[in-house]
């Protein structure tokens, strides 16, 4: 009688190469002396604010489909908080959507991000240096959603700019830029 080997669970590349290349790293880079001190990933949030879906439920639906396939979640609209009588915005109107991605996904985006889509952004210089929120977390966005390469561009009018926030459990902005630098995160430099 044969034994059935277990069958391994699938490990991301980038959540491997945290395990064994970069946790090591960064307890000597920052001199920590508990593991459990080491900067980690918590969650990834993108953010696709769509001003015209108050109006127009098909381009709603066109943002949350491609949001859909960039991060392989169902995106959960987002609504207005307030009106503004301005932009004719009512409390309650759905003005874009959102996913907050954790675990495997989260780590595949972020090696998708980082490997695929942000290298075909046009005229890229780097990200900004300065977008860190003071408590370890990093926010940045992106002018058009069609550099993922999971959104079909051939049949798409509209573009979409994105926000993507990085959250993570570094105490300060240098444990979270040196968490990130080591995911090979492309930083401008000053």
């Amino acid at each position: 009688m044969s034994e059935k080997k277990p069958k391994e669970a699938y490990v991301p590349m980038f959540k491997r190469r945290y395990e064994e290349q970069i946790r090591p790293a960064l307890k000597t880079e920052l001199g920590l002396k508990n593991v459990m001190q080491i900067p980690r990933l918590k969650k990834i949030v993108l953010n696709m604010g769509v001003g015209e879906g108050a109006r127009d439920e098909k381009v709603l639906v066109q943002a949350e489909s491609d949001l859909s396939a960039i991060s392989g979640q169902k995106p959960k609209r987002t609504r207005a908080k307030i009106s503004v009588s301005a932009f004719k915005l009512r409390e309650g109107m759905p003005v874009g959507c959102c996913v907050t991605l954790r675990g495997n996904i989260m780590y595949e985006f972020l090696e998708r991000l980082i490997n695929v889509a942000i290298p075909r952004v046009r005229d890229f210089r780097g990200l900004p240096p300065r977008a860190f929120d003071g408590k370890g977390n990093y926010n940045f966005g992106i002018r058009e959603h069609q550099i993922f390469t999971e959104v079909d561009t051939a049949n798409r009018t509209t573009n979409f700019g994105m926000n993507i926030t990085v959250v993570t459990t570094a105490l300060d902005d240098s444990q979270c830029r040196a968490l990130l630098k080591h995911f090979g995160m492309p930083f401008r430099e000053n």
